[in-house]
């Protein structure tokens, strides 16, 4: 018989010194302390309470923005000159035809900015001359121009009196100033304008360029062609700077 060893093993190691086959004495797990949970607890606490902090800021921000907004010194409207008929005339090209009946390429707010620039007595009926051109399809362009030329947009000639845009030959029976026409309003003289137009030379004599018209409008002023006629009843008359009933 062999003899055993009366006294117990104290370690591990000395356990494995004499039993180096046999599996280790496991150790039972070891329970976190108490200060460990505190701490994760205030670590957390804190982080939220960073959040909070920085979002408060975050919002405080925004609701402050708009009185910090940097609003701009506003911008004096840039100096239109008055307009200039022969600076227009030169730039225009020779070869350019000019068709009457069209949509409009100026606007209300521009027709009263020229008319203000050159104190026109007309000055804001501009959206009025907008709005016949509109009606009787001629671009309103055309009847600024026409104006222009005819009394330097009413400040010239009869037309003070008459309130006529184009002014217009008197016919037989109808108020008239000087043997023109005469208007109560620039409104009447501006819808007369479009309607001889419209109706008169683009419909009645088929004219419907300003090179074709300006000869019959204004005999022997720009151009001295004459328009053909079809019949005698149709004929316009140019007779001196007289314009067609």
């Amino acid at each position: 018989m062999y003899d055993l060893p009366t006294k117990p093993l104290r370690n591990d190691s000395q356990w494995r010194q004499a039993a180096p086959g046999l599996p280790m004495t496991p150790q039972p797990p070891r329970r976190p302390k108490r200060s460990s949970y505190l701490y994760v607890l205030l670590g957390t606490g804190g982080c939220l309470l960073l959040l909070v902090c920085i979002l408060g800021g975050v919002l405080a921000g925004i609701a402050l923005l708009p009185s910090f907004t940097f609003h701009p010194a506003p911008q004096q409207p840039s100096y239109t000159p008055p307009y200039d008929e022969a600076s227009t005339f030169a730039s225009t090209p020779k070869d350019a035809v000019y068709r009457v009946m069209g949509k409009p390429t100026l606007t209300p707010a521009f027709i009263n900015l020229v008319l203000a620039r050159n104190d026109s007595p007309a000055f804001g009926k501009g959206q009025a001359l907008y709005d016949y051109g509109v009606q009787y399809g001629v671009d309103p362009a055309y009847a600024l121009a026409f104006f222009w030329q005819e009394s330097h947009f009413g400040k010239l000639g009869v037309a003070q009196e008459t309130h006529s845009l184009g002014n217009i030959r008197q016919r037989p029976d109808e108020p008239a100033y000087q043997g023109y026409r005469l208007y109560k309003t620039w409104e009447e003289g501006f819808q007369d304008w479009y309607r001889l137009i419209a109706q008169t030379y683009v419909q009645g004599w088929g004219l419907v360029t300003v090179d074709q018209i300006i000869p019959t409008y204004a005999p022997g002023k720009i151009i001295t062609t004459r328009p053909p006629t079809s019949s005698p009843s149709k004929s316009p008359s140019t007779n001196g700077a007289q314009k067609p009933p």
